[in-house]
């Protein structure tokens, strides 16, 4: 059970990774007028993505539910509540400080997603530790 939580968490942490690096190749894309980055941030993900679904193993290994349940929690640190934090930020900031002194919306949820991604991650190190202090115990 403790390698399956382990793969589960080490999956879950890299497919936020992946989905981070779409979110900021997106960013640089805008910044230097040009869709190469998000091009090739495309291209890995989708390599990975064929990658996982031709590997019989891993293909074996996505389909448990822990893995599931990771991705959920994942998905909530990554996406959900940075979308609604920025949204929230970026009308509070605009209505203080006018317009002028504002960084895009897509920075913003970028700044917050990296930040929701690293908590989550850390979150997975401290109940891994845990987990192992528990394991030695008994």
């Amino acid at each position: 059970m403790q390698n399956v939580r382990r793969y589960a968490d080490i999956i879950a942490s890299l497919e936020g990774l992946m989905w981070l690096s779409l979110a900021w190749s997106i960013s640089l894309s805008v910044h230097i007028g040009s869709t190469e980055p998000t091009l090739a941030s495309l291209l890995v993900i989708g390599a990975l993505v064929v990658f996982c679904w031709a590997h019989r193993p891993l293909r074996y290994l996505l389909r448990r539910y822990h893995i599931r349940k990771r991705r959920t929690d994942m998905w909530i640190h990554t996406l959900a509540l940075p979308l609604l934090l920025a949204m929230f930020l970026h009308i509070m900031l605009e209505a203080l400080l006018g317009s002028a002194w504002l960084p895009p919306k897509m920075l913003l949820f970028n700044i917050l997603a990296s930040a929701g991604w690293t908590t989550y991650v850390m979150t997975l190190l401290i109940k891994s530790v845990i987990h192992g202090f528990k394991a030695k115990t008994k």
